[in-house]
């Protein structure tokens, strides 16, 4: 990565308009990196990332191409439903405090899978695999944000989508060391939304 590049994206609102930019890129099909293994190759001895994108696993949902950024620019950290956990937080700390990402940003999607599920267990009473099964985990995790938006709401899943994206940055800007550096200026926690079908993503406010 070259310093001019570092200059660029050192600040929490450079890094967001570098994600702004890169996903109008692969909305309009003008992506500007590939899987190239040179790019593999010049990364190969140090890293300087300048965000940290925290999503789903959903395969639908390939983060650096939907931000059309190349090797050495992003950190990806993944779990159903962006859930946390223990790992996740001090992956993210990690990144923060040891490569110096500006930015963090959760990303949930339309049509989630897990919130849809949490949605129809908590209207069921009934969690799949029981409520000590991994998947019992991730319904407690996301049970809240659907239960903001209400059960009755026919809309429930993808309004809960949202909201749990919200809860998760907040919870996240509360956590020790990213609030010191949230507060120091030096760090941004945003959320945002990916749409399967158009492929643009929504930077919440």
């Amino acid at each position: 990565m070259t310093a001019t590049r570092d200059a660029l994206v050192s600040t929490p609102a450079a890094a967001m308009s570098e994600l702004i930019a890169g996903n109008k890129r692969f909305v309009y099909g003008r992506p500007r990196y590939g899987h190239d293994v040179a790019r593999a190759a010049a990364t190969a001895n140090g890293q300087k990332p300048h965000s940290l994108v925290l999503g789903c696993i959903d395969s639908r949902v390939p983060l650096e191409a939907i931000f059309d950024q190349t090797f050495g620019s992003i950190c990806v950290a993944r779990s159903g439903a962006h859930v946390l956990d223990r790992s996740l937080i001090g992956s993210i700390n990690f990144a923060v405090a040891e490569l110096g990402v500006s930015l963090v940003l959760v990303v949930g999607h339309k049509r989630c899978g897990a919130v849809h599920a949490t949605v129809e267990a908590l209207r069921a009473g009934a969690v799949p695999g029981g409520d000590t099964s991994p998947v019992g985990y991730l319904v407690d995790e996301l049970a809240p944000a659907v239960q903001e938006v209400g059960l009755e709401d026919e809309d429930a899943s993808e309004k809960a989508v949202r909201a749990n994206v919200i809860r998760t940055a907040e919870r996240l800007r509360a956590v020790p060391g990213l609030a010191e550096a949230i507060a120091g200026g030096r760090v941004k926690v945003a959320g945002a939304v990916y749409d399967l079908d158009s492929g643009w993503v929504e930077f919440l406010p």
